[in-house]
């Protein structure tokens, strides 16, 4: 066992400069684990300037002087940030209501599709199954309707921390953007002199997480947008809620498609019957998937490195279940870092492995 690990070590750990990256790289995950929550504001800040940084850097090589192109972008970020505060917001809340609202008599229809099953196939779907599936699908919308009655008490602690974040994460977004050459700077003052492999794998890391997370952010933007828009012509209802799932669903990707797609069916479904309309809004659907999936993703994320499905699975899997919510909502950005560094990792003994840039 002790000539394993000694040989793992002269593998993989045989440059100084490798063991007091992995020494830094543990103690920031272990920072983030126990400070992450009392740091969630800036850690919020520190991302949204990072994919708003792609474009000051691209309005300089246009150009445009450091500074404005500065200013000119923290106000476009300070301007979507009110119209998705003011516009889109209120306006999802609204269909959500509305739609906890309509739900008993969605689950009353439901009910009568769901007692015809056992008369059509019995020998598949029985009267017990039926109730059963009934009463949780009851309890859980009871739940919800309660949880939404008692919001506007209860989330009065959260509604202070949500203003706590629309003051401070601007301010710390615009510094972050202002300052990034002294913070980077002062950063790099605590790092060895001589660090070839950490520039190397800074490189490396920049360009994949930055690639993967600026396209994220304009791919929600675009398929988000154009599904609002077909449903809104198609006189879907609660366009609004369903384009914002159908948005943020491409941060999953092949989970967040296939889950989302139900609440699209289902609403649908109760909204027009098996008809013409429905089978139509289900065709300008899939005709967005496609293109996502097909056009768009590769045209967004040529330079990305490809991830296999397996592993996108495991990563929201793990850190969904370290962080919850904001671990699935991170977990592709966390997934590709690792595979980032892993392809810039010296291991003595083998040749640097062979960047794909490819995305499937």
């Amino acid at each position: 066992m002790v000539r394993i690990l000694r040989g793992l070590a002269h593998k993989y750990f045989s440059d100084d400069e490798a063991v007091i990256l992995f020494l830094i790289l543990v103690a920031g995950t272990l920072f983030v684990v126990l400070f992450g929550a009392m740091l969630a504001p800036a850690i919020a800040a520190l991302i949204v300037a990072f994919i708003l940084q792609g474009l000051v850097t691209k309005l300089v090589k246009l150009g445009v002087p450091e500074t404005p192109a500065i200013y000119g972008v923290f106000l476009v970020f300070l301007g979507v940030l009110f119209a998705f505060l003011f516009g889109l917001l209120p306006l999802v809340w609204t269909q959500v209501t509305r739609l906890a609202g309509e739900t008993p008599r969605i689950i009353r229809e439901f009910q009568s599709y769901l007692e015809l099953l056992p008369q059509q196939y019995p020998q598949l779907v029985s009267k017990e199954a039926v109730d059963t599936l009934y009463s949780q699908l009851s309890t859980e919308v009871g739940n919800m309707t309660q949880w939404l009655v008692s919001f506007s008490l209860s989330s009065i602690p959260d509604l202070v921390a949500l203003l706590i974040y629309l003051v401070l994460v601007p301010i710390m977004v615009f510094f972050f953007l202002k300052d990034k050459s002294v913070l980077l700077g002062s950063i790099a003052r605590l790092l060895p002199p001589q660090r070839p492999l950490m520039v190397k794998i800074w490189h490396e890391v920049n360009m994949q997480c930055a690639n993967y997370v600026r396209g994220k952010a304009l791919e929600i933007l675009i398929v988000g947008g154009a599904t609002y828009i077909g449903f809104k012509v198609m006189g879907m209802p609660y366009a609004a809620l369903l384009s914002l799932l159908v948005g943020l669903s491409v941060v999953i990707p092949y989970i967040g498609a296939a889950v989302v797609t139900i609440p699209v069916v289902v609403i649908g479904l109760f909204a027009f019957g098996w008809g013409p309309q429905f089978i139509w809004i289900m065709v300008v659907y899939g005709i967005i998937q496609g293109l996502d999936g097909n056009v768009l993703v590769p045209l967004l994320f040529s330079e990305v490195n490809n991830l296999h499905p397996v592993a996108i699975i495991v990563a929201v899997l793990f850190f969904g279940g370290i962080w919850g919510l904001w671990g699935v909502f991170f977990a592709i950005p966390l997934a590709t870092l690792l595979k980032a560094v892993f392809w810039a990792w010296p291991v003595k003994g083998m040749a640097p492995p062979v960047s794909d840039a490819r995305i499937g």
